[in-house]
């Protein structure tokens, strides 16, 4: 047959849909399939990390259930999707092997985990109620700060699930080494973040520029949300050149400050019963994308009320700041930057060099995927 292609059957362990897999699948259509796939898969890594043959552990593993279920399951999974679909592109028109397939979605469930595992964190240093429409891990009775050690817990999971299942690829190494560079970074950007919504700095307008603010996304969402899972697919598929990877980042870097540039507005506009919380940018005094370019476009008048009204806990100040948005016609202003952001990104995919080796879908899907979202 000249459209499909079989592949080997499962692992034991590994989610089936189907042994054939059409060369000529739409991306859209992968994406359907990758996602039932993916979603199946969650339960297969939950069940290993939970088993134990150590009965003065089992109480630890029942309650890493929980941890796991509760938090790492019910996002977008827009970064272990992405891994798991950029290694079907890579992989596209090639003999498929479903223990790669397979691989590739535990690897995707890593990211999750981090993800998880940041988020946990996140949540108690801002303090937040809500996380993906439910209460924040923290606020949960039986759990509290408990939390803290939570979000290392699912840490260690990330390398349980890599030993166990890479440590005989030839590219071992360097996905070890990248988890550990991406979360080294993440962590940092997490503190630039942190130091700079400090009482202290509420007033201090050289904590609100763009090149603050600019290093502050870059470390803290960039690299785990976009480098991390297609440079990890890169490396599945055997793709080690140091000039494709470094090329490749520069693009997926632009993402990252789109994505939370998209994320600052939704904070402040979006629908919380859409977006899963309740934003809280203007009460921490975060470094956000409306508040560093409002201060560059309002008078000196607009700016004074900025200023003595951000970074308080109080709804009526709340609301000045968000009246002065609206003054600014933040919204319009949101909506320019996504439209030339979109074309400045479009721009660098279709000059990619390296485009015979990795398919310029990889990025179009990504790209795709986040322009004008509203979640």
């Amino acid at each position: 047959m000249n459209c499909i292609e079989r592949v080997q059957s499962p692992p034991k362990n590994e989610p089936k849909i189907s042994q054939i897999i059409p060369v000529n699948m739409g991306i859209e259509d992968m994406e359907k399939r990758e996602e039932t796939l993916f979603n199946e898969t969650f339960d297969v890594i939950t069940e290993k990390l939970t088993s134990t043959v150590n009965p003065d552990l089992r109480r630890v593993s029942d309650w890493l259930k929980k941890v796991l279920v509760y938090n790492v399951p019910h996002g977008k999974k827009n970064r272990g999707m992405a891994l798991a679909l950029a290694y079907q592109v890579l992989k596209k028109n090639k003999k498929l092997d479903s223990d790669k397939s397979h691989q590739a979605r535990i690897l995707g469930w890593c990211i999750e985990i981090l993800q998880a595992f940041f988020l946990i964190h996140d949540d108690i240093m801002d303090q937040s109620l809500t996380r993906r429409g439910q209460p924040c891990w923290y606020k949960k009775e039986d759990v509290g700060l408990i939390a803290i050690n939570d979000g290392i817990l699912l840490n260690s999971c990330i390398y349980k699930l890599l030993k166990e299942n890479f440590s005989k690829e030839p590219t071992y190494s360097q996905i070890l080494d990248l988890f550990h560079e991406i979360t080294d970074l993440t962590i940092k950007g997490q503190c630039l973040d942190m130091l700079n919504s400090t009482p202290d700095m509420k007033n201090n307008p050289a904590a609100f520029t763009e090149d603050v603010y600019s290093a502050i996304i870059e470390y803290k969402t960039a690299h785990y949300s976009f480098v991390l899972p297609i440079r990890l697919a890169f490396y599945l598929v055997g793709i080690v050149s140091e000039e494709v990877h470094a090329k490749a980042e520069e693009i997926l870097l632009k993402f990252g400050h789109f994505f939370q540039v998209q994320d600052d507005f939704l904070d402040c506009y979006g629908d919380p019963s859409v977006i899963g919380k309740v934003g809280r940018d203007i009460e921490e005094g975060k470094c956000c994308w409306l508040f560093v370019n409002a201060l560059k476009l309002c008078s000196e008048e607009q700016k004074k009320i900025l200023v003595d009204n951000y970074a308080l806990e109080d709804p009526a100040a709340v609301a000045k700041v968000r009246e002065i948005y609206d003054q600014l016609n933040m919204r319009k202003v949101f909506q320019d930057y996504e439209d030339e952001s979109y074309k400045e990104i479009k721009g660098l995919i279709d000059s990619f060099a390296y485009s015979q080796l990795v398919p310029l879908e990889v990025f179009n899907w990504l790209l795709k995927k986040i322009y004008r979202r509203n979640k």
